[in-house]
């Protein structure tokens, strides 16, 4: 397979305003380019625009973490790989001693910053909303600060993840294997300034954006806590189970379906037990015939946008804006895609904390045009017996997390066990609170797909006014 290598001619000028570096970075990234065409505006410098800490642009130190598991004890913690996420009610926790001491105290995320990955993969962005307001990042991730009495914050977002924001804020990356940024390589980033009305407008639609996503996340975490409630029950913290105990030293009465210790530990029959003392259903009896199953195996021929689906994994899937690659729709079937309301198991990875196997993910509303890969557990509930939005309120707990890691098989990389899966115990509510979860769910991914359209209408609105040279 050849490879294409990228060819550019630049003028001698170009080295001049770049510090006469010679690393192709900045030259074939089109900041220089778009440097030229922003003389069309007025223009400011970032850091004349920002305010706080270190004056409004930094990350943080290297430090050890010290991770906890009761949320007394702990703040939760904001990682780059985390940061993408669209649910952000999973996060790690760390140490709240470490976290309000004066060496980390200002790294805790204020509602209105940019936040950007600063090593690995640079340059993601994501504007932060209320609902992180007592969250903490790590060092990975560059904080950038409005001045209220120089720029709107959300404007200020939206311009950063145009493409004409983006490639000045990669251009600084330096590194081979890990690249990084550092908030020196921000010193001469220009922001144009478009006009107040412009910018009023492209700052509401961000902060309307992040008002529906603070409303997404609320509505779910309403929703699975209703589930619960109605049925006597309240869902585990992950310090609640470590609190039971190890699995070490027990007895059980093994069936001809498994001979491996995990799949009759003492705390998944404790859980199993708990939700047995109400009204329940085994989850082969909520789910439509010939699901609880992985996705089938498929060529990955690349293709054009315009011929292809988005072919989503399991990393990507919990992101709020997934990346994949485009495959072919000629070299598939339509079995790589899902129906309205299936929720997606991470059905292969390892047993770690923070590792997503067993996490789920609902899919609706923009999400049912992608593909997804063979790497997911089909759960399609059969909507005569329960409502599917219900169903993912259930499977998205702490407990059905647990249930399910209970449930696999395999050494290093675990699988789903297919034949534990289909007598798990789900808790069946009565019809009117079902549907009052059901409610809550759709209107959450309602508001998420609507909170993208509306990031992407200020992004475009400041993109067009660029190019039009004028307010």
């Amino acid at each position: 397979m050849s490879r294409k290598f990228q060819v550019k001619a630049i003028p001698s000028t170009w080295l001049e305003s770049t510090g006469r570096r010679l690393d192709c970075g900045p030259y074939m990234s089109g900041a220089v380019e778009i440097r030229e065409l922003l003389k069309k505006h007025k223009t400011d410098v970032l850091p004349d625009l920002t305010a706080g800490h270190d004056g409004g642009i930094y990350n943080g130190p290297q430090f050890e973490r010290n991770y906890v598991d009761d949320a007394h004890h702990g703040v939760p913690f904001l990682t780059t790989t985390f940061m993408m996420q669209a649910d952000l009610s999973r996060l790690p926790l760390l140490s709240k001693k470490d976290a309000h001491s004066r060496k980390l105290n200002y790294l805790r995320v204020h509602e209105g910053m940019t936040l950007i990955t600063c090593s690995g993969t640079v340059g993601r962005t994501i504007y932060a909303r209320a609902d992180m307001n007592d969250v903490w990042s790590n060092q990975d991730i560059l904080k950038i600060v409005a001045d209220p009495n120089r720029i709107l914050s959300g404007y200020l977002n939206a311009y950063l993840c145009t493409r004409f924001g983006v490639p000045f804020v990669v251009s600084g990356k330096y590194g081979s294997v890990i690249t990084h940024l550092e908030p020196k390589h921000f010193a001469d980033l220009l922001v144009p300034r478009l006009g107040n009305t412009i910018e009023q407008k492209a700052h509401d639609l961000v902060e309307k954006s992040a008002a529906l996503l603070t409303k997404y996340q609320a509505n779910l975490n309403q929703a699975t806590e209703l589930y619960f409630d109605s049925v006597g029950l309240k869902d585990i913290s992950p310090s609640d189970w470590h609190s039971w105990g190890s699995d070490l030293g027990f007895t059980a009465k093994a069936g001809v379906q498994s001979l491996r210790a995990l799949n009759f530990n003492p705390r998944f029959n404790r859980l199993c037990e708990r939700i047995k003392q109400g009204q329940w259903k085994p989850l082969a009896e909520l789910c439509l015939d010939g699901t609880l199953k992985s996705g089938p195996r498929f060529k990955r021929i690349d293709a054009d946008p315009e011929y292809a689906y988005q072919l989503i994994g399991q990393k990507q899937i919990f992101w709020l804006r997934p990346e994949g690659r485009w495959i072919a729709k000629k070299s598939v079937g339509t079995e790589v895609l899902v129906q309205d309301g299936t929720i997606l198991v991470a059905a292969q990875g390892t047993l770690g904390e923070s590792e997503l196997f067993c996490r789920s993910e609902f899919i609706t509303g923009a999400t049912l045009e992608r593909a997804y890969s063979q790497h997911f557990l089909r759960v399609i509930g059969d909507e005569t017996i329960i409502e599917r939005g219900a169903l993912f309120a259930f499977m998205r707990s702490e407990t059905a997390f647990r249930m399910l890691r209970s449930a696999s098989t395999g050494s290093k990389l675990q699988d789903f066990h297919y034949a534990v899966l289909p007598s798990l115990p789900i808790p069946y509510p009565d019809q009117a609170v079902r549907k009052k979860c059901h409610d809550l769910v759709m209107e959450a991914y309602q508001s998420r797909d609507e909170a993208i359209k509306l990031e992407d209408e200020a992004r475009s609105l400041i993109e067009r006014t660029i190019e039009e040279g004028g307010h």
